[in-house]
């Protein structure tokens, strides 16, 4: 799979100086890489039985729609706070700077249900976690983590231990 990081744009000092950021959108044009993107996960998960797949805004969410269309399921969107109509639960997580909160419906998850949740990248591993948490603390279980890439230097599945984690491109710095 690492023939898919030819279409992932790395633009340097992005959000500030120091920062290498890996952009995806690119991954995201091209049809066929996008395609081949979520067959991975297809094929990581397809086996399993998947209740349903949770996403993380924003990017998450194109991978976890595609990919819970492949595998037949319900699509769960989770979101910053205010985004939801109806009454929520909410998480708020540590970051290296700061803060983060993101909510999910209240009724989203099903107690016993298996949960795939499916994010764009994986760095420090707070958003997974706390999201992870989010599905547990509602009765369901977390069948996998799946990213498209993960940045292996900031040693986020640490914080995922205990899950099981999986990602389709992997840089070392």
């Amino acid at each position: 799979m690492d023939s898919l990081k030819q279409f992932v744009r790395e633009i340097p000092d992005f959000p500030k100086p120091g920062i290498l950021f890996y952009d995806i959108t690119t991954l995201l044009q091209n049809g066929e890489a996008f395609r081949q993107t979520v067959e991975a996960f297809a094929r990581a998960y397809g086996e399993q039985k998947i209740d349903t797949v949770v996403g993380v805004e924003a990017r998450g969410f194109i991978f976890a729609a595609a990919v819970a269309f492949r595998l037949g399921t319900g699509f769960i969107p989770v979101r910053k706070p205010g985004k939801l109509p109806y009454r929520t639960v909410r998480k708020t997580y540590q970051l290296e700077y700061g803060s983060d909160t993101l909510e999910m419906h209240a009724d989203a998850i099903r107690p016993g249900s298996r949960v795939l949740l499916v994010d764009d990248v994986i760095a420090t591993g707070g958003t997974a976690r706390a999201v992870a948490d989010m599905i547990r603390e509602q009765g369901g279980q977390v069948a996998g983590v799946g990213f498209v890439l993960e940045l292996e230097f900031l040693h986020g599945r640490k914080a995922l231990d205990g899950y099981e984690v999986f990602s389709i491109l992997k840089y070392q710095e």
